[in-house]
């Protein structure tokens, strides 16, 4: 479904990003690791299309069509989407009328929200003192009125409180796997690339393959439960050196 190849990105004249190679198949879930600076953020941005991201080498490919020099808007409609890390407060944007948007008038906000505990933030502006927990549940309600095919999903438990966690994990759990057929050959179904710095989601969702991004290129890919275990006990230092982990 995604395809990196030989990605180098730069913002303001600066190399955030350097010959990255990465991929996520239809129907699987891709976790990303690496310490704080290393560039993951700037490489969900990269895939989403922010505009002061500026790709000098390199492709992207979602659904074997180019979509390098697409703007964010084309990208959407196509059905990438994205959960921010932290997002901007929007005054004056009603919540429930972004969801609206975000599903093109085709779902009900308030059905939608009582899902993720949301109703009755559905008539605040959109983030505008919200708790790091409810700024979670209300980009995972624009993503579930969305209803993309590819989530990229930024630290999605970052800034999250233990209550909170489990609800936003079995969330994202939700999304992923509805509509998910087994095997390899598999066409239907969700898929994602998860930014993580802790872990912490992987105990709520399974992941297919993990990537270790440090320096700004991925170092390595492997099995995400043993690069978490790897990293957890001798830290992202002993990462660089390693290779791929199977």
């Amino acid at each position: 479904m995604l395809k990196i190849e030989d990605l180098t990105v730069e913002v303001n004249g600066k190399t955030l990003l350097r010959d990255v190679n990465l991929e996520v198949k239809k129907g699987y879930t891709n976790v990303l690791f690496g310490p704080n600076g290393a560039g993951k953020t700037a490489l969900m941005r990269t895939i989403m299309g922010f505009s002061e991201y500026k790709v000098v080498k390199g492709q992207i490919l979602f659904n074997d069509e180019n979509i390098t020099g697409m703007p964010v808007d084309e990208r959407a409609r196509r059905g990438l989407g994205i959960m921010m890390q932290r997002p901007p407060d929007m005054s004056g944007i009603k919540l429930k009328d972004l969801v609206r948007v975000a599903s093109k008038g085709k779902k009900d906000p308030e059905t939608l929200a009582e899902k993720l505990d949301m109703k009755r933030f559905l008539d605040r502006d959109v983030n505008v003192g919200f708790s790091g927990g409810e700024i979670k549940r209300s980009e995972l309600l624009q993503l579930e009125a969305q209803d993309p095919s590819l989530y990229l999903l930024d630290e999605p438990e970052s800034g999250v409180d233990l209550v909170s966690i489990e609800q936003v994990g079995l969330t994202i759990k939700g999304l992923l796997e509805e509509g998910i057929c087994p095997g390899e050959s598999c066409n239907k179904g969700k898929s994602a690339l998860i930014i993580t710095h802790t872990g912490q989601i992987l105990d709520y969702v399974k992941a297919d393959r993990g990537y270790i991004l440090c320096n700004g290129t991925v170092m390595c890919s492997g099995n995400p439960l043993k690069m978490l275990d790897e990293i957890k006990n001798r830290g992202y230092e002993e990462c660089i050196k390693c290779r791929l982990m199977m």
